[in-house]
């Protein structure tokens, strides 16, 4: 039997579905968090259920209910469970009289009715049910009540009733329109309102007289029937609210109380600042201090007794080198920055729990409608903190193409959990006890990025944009650890997969590249072999962000395209082979990399950050675009700015680092800037509109008309 779970995004879907199935599906308290179908089997049960992605109604505006309609249509599941947020149930119900016209058995489950009893509204289910024509039932997909009631419901006989809810004169067109489809196809009332709202999806099954029909009825309407159809349904919708929902007098919900904090004119936004601060100072500085040293002490003890083992065994010099200088050193170098990634994969799972993220949404969508996004963008930006990959797929929540296409190529700019060792890292031994402030301050650089490539984009590429961005705010709810635990488990295991696995890969390569010449000489000096022959190709496009023409910098920042954290495990391997680098820190006190100042380690975070990204996250880029040449072009353009952006910091901040250049020569020089841009703008504007200094004032047409 195949059963489909549809509900309305952020209605806890999915919860029900991890709870049905036993299965521990991404989910999250904000829109969006399923955007692809996903199967399971209903515990004690051979039922197939299908978890579809978060729509608001069948007909296909957007890439989810499009998703939904064709598996409804294509798939015929046996039964729908309806999944409704009854503190939205309003909202929720007009997809719920869209699914009762479909043939096939509905169930309505009710979620998360404590919540709305709490606000002192209560819903009579049977009246409800009685007045919906199906079986209602009060459930709490995350404590798990109610839920072996709707297993029971789902075994019994499938007995579907038919619900009217329009006029007579609508019922009456309705039955004409499903007579006159020449299809055998199931759903035939559901087309046929379809029809009559003139959906040019279902065109093919269209006739002369279904055309006939629609024009006939709607000569009894003052407006256009699509219209008259949705006013119907809600008058339907409030009808049933009248009669199934009971009100009771009530204090202020905590939700109520706690947005006039949050989303506070004044403070809402030095709260997110502050938010987003405390993550990276927590990540990064405060929990990265406590770590990093006692890991990396605990890799190289490994290290000095493998090697030690494997010379006693009579391992050969090469086999030695190649696991101690390797694998471990460069495997090693990723695994001790998994605290970090702990404590920042926590603070994001706490925010996409709490409801807060919804509130960012809300809160920034002013800001983006300005620069040719919407709130909904912030999530896949918020999504991609953790990896990039599925904060790309994220993208899909999103209607419009042009705004869709913008988001999926900003949202790498996003610094996700792979680059935390490279800001981990750099910021923790350049800038000591201020690296939580760095860290912080390279996550906000990167939303002025995003504001300023949107600026761009939309000018230059995507001019049209729809700023659309409806939401409803769900309730707070405190977050379930258990939830968070497996989340962050199942990230941290999956990074701890991808250093066992990419990361260790790719260390035996650069190890080899390392460790042999061009001839295949074993043992040769690092500046003679395969590896820095290549670096040194390539390290002049470097120098103007570094001062150096690093090829060991060059060639780790290669690897980022493999994998971001490839780019610190490069370089361990890469030091310890050349210099007999003791720890990871140690790489940057002599040697290849000792080069690095402040100035220039900041200019190569930068650079590692925003330029391309991994091949994961091009390969969904790939999926999301669906072409080549716009994936290129977007290649090309994170990294030209990448470059550009670390170039302009390092050139500044070395100034200011050996006295040359100080903050008032900055600001006067700014202003000059911007002084020239008002100047050279205002005087495209008065060419454009034929003044009379223009030089082309003669053949101006709009001048000779004035």
């Amino acid at each position: 039997m195949k059963i489909a779970l549809v509900g309305n995004q952020n209605s806890g879907k999915t919860t029900l579905f991890n709870t049905l199935t036993g299965m521990n599906a991404k989910i999250g308290n904000w829109p969006g968090v399923t955007i692809e179908k996903k199967t399971g089997i209903i515990k004690g049960t051979d039922f197939e259920l299908t978890d579809l992605p978060g729509i608001y109604s069948l007909s296909p505006y957007s890439v989810e209910e499009d998703l939904s309609r064709k598996f409804v249509f294509d798939e015929n599941p046996n039964i729908i469970i309806n999944i409704i947020d009854s503190t939205s149930l309003e909202r929720s119900l007009y997809l719920t009289t869209q699914l009762l016209e479909l043939d096939c058995k509905v169930i309505v489950a009710l979620n998360m009715v404590d919540i709305l009893e709490k606000k002192g509204l209560i819903i009579d289910e049977n009246k409800l049910g009685q007045v919906l024509g199906t079986k209602v039932l009060k459930i709490s997909a995350l404590k798990g009540t109610g839920i072996e009631e709707l297993i029971q419901e789902i075994k019994k006989p499938i007995d579907v009733e038919q619900t009217y809810i329009y006029d007579t004169n609508m019922e009456e067109a309705i039955k004409k329109v499903e007579s006159s489809i020449n299809t055998s196809s199931l759903h035939k009332r559901f087309l046929a309102v379809k029809l009559l709202e003139n959906d040019e999806r279902f065109e093919n099954i269209s006739n002369e007289k279904i055309k006939n029909i629609a024009k006939e009825l709607s000569q009894n309407y003052d407006t256009d029937l699509e219209e008259i159809i949705a006013t119907e349904r809600y008058q339907f919708i409030e009808q049933v609210k009248k009669q199934s929902v009971i009100k009771k007098e009530t204090e202020e919900s905590i939700s109520d109380k706690l947005d006039k904090i949050f989303l506070n004119k004044f403070l809402a936004l030095p709260i997110f600042i502050l938010i987003m601060f405390l993550i990276y100072f927590l990540s990064v500085g405060v929990v990265g201090n406590l770590t990093v040293d006692w890991i990396t002490g605990l890799v190289d003890i490994a290290r000095e007794n493998i090697g030690s083992a494997l010379s006693k065994i009579g391992a050969s010099e090469w086999v030695n080198s190649l696991i101690v200088d390797g694998i471990i050193a460069g495997v090693g170098a990723v695994l001790g920055f998994i605290p970090q990634l702990i404590i920042l994969f926590v603070c994001i799972a706490i925010l996409e729990t709490t409801g807060y993220m919804s509130r960012i949404a809300l809160l920034l969508d002013k800001l983006f409608r300005k620069i040719g996004l919407s709130g909904k963008s912030l999530i896949p930006f918020i999504v991609g903190a953790g990896c990039s990959v599925p904060g790309i797929m994220g993208t899909r929540i999103i209607e419009n193409q042009a705004e869709r296409e913008m988001t999926t190529i900003l949202t790498p700019f996003i610094p996700c959990s792979a680059k935390l060792p490279i800001i981990a890292l750099f910021s923790g031994y350049f800038f000591g006890k201020k690296s939580g402030f760095v860290s912080a301050s390279l996550y906000f650089l990167a939303v002025a990025i995003i504001i300023i490539s949107a600026i761009i984009m939309k000018k230059f590429v995507f001019k049209k944009t729809n700023n659309v961005f409806i939401s409803e705010l769900p309730e707070y709810k405190l977050p379930n650890m258990k939830y968070i635990a497996k989340d962050v488990l199942d990230k941290v295991i999956a990074f701890i997969k991808r250093a066992g696995s990419v990361i260790l890969v790719c260390s035996i390569v650069i190890w080899f590249l390392l460790s042999f010449s061009f001839k295949l000489e074993y043992g040769v000096d690092v500046e003679k072999s395969i590896l820095a022959s290549i670096g040194k190709s390539i390290s002049w496009a470097f120098y103007p962000m570094l001062g150096e023409n690093s090829w060991g910098a060059a060639v780790s920042a290669i690897q980022g395209l493999v994998a971001k954290e490839q780019v610190i495990s490069s370089m361990s391997v890469i030091s310890g082979l050349a210099e007999e680098a003791e720890t990871a820190n140690s790489m940057f006190q002599k040697g290849i990399f000792n080069f690095f100042t402040a100035s220039s380690a900041y200019a190569f975070m930068i650079f590692n950050l925003f330029s391309a990204p991994c091949f994961g996250a091009i390969g969904a880029m790939k999926r999301e675009l669906g072409s080549n040449r716009k994936v290129l072009k977007a290649l090309a353009y994170q990294t030209i700015f990448a470059w550009s952006l670390a170039t302009i910091a390092y050139q500044i901040g070395s100034r200011l680092e050996n006295g040359t250049l100080n903050m008032a020569n900055i600001l006067i020089i700014s202003g000059i800037a911007i002084i020239v841009i008002k100047v050279l703008s205002g005087m495209k504007k008065e060419t454009k509109n034929g003044c009379r200094n223009c030089p082309y004032s003669n053949s101006c047409k709009e001048h000779d008309n004035k």
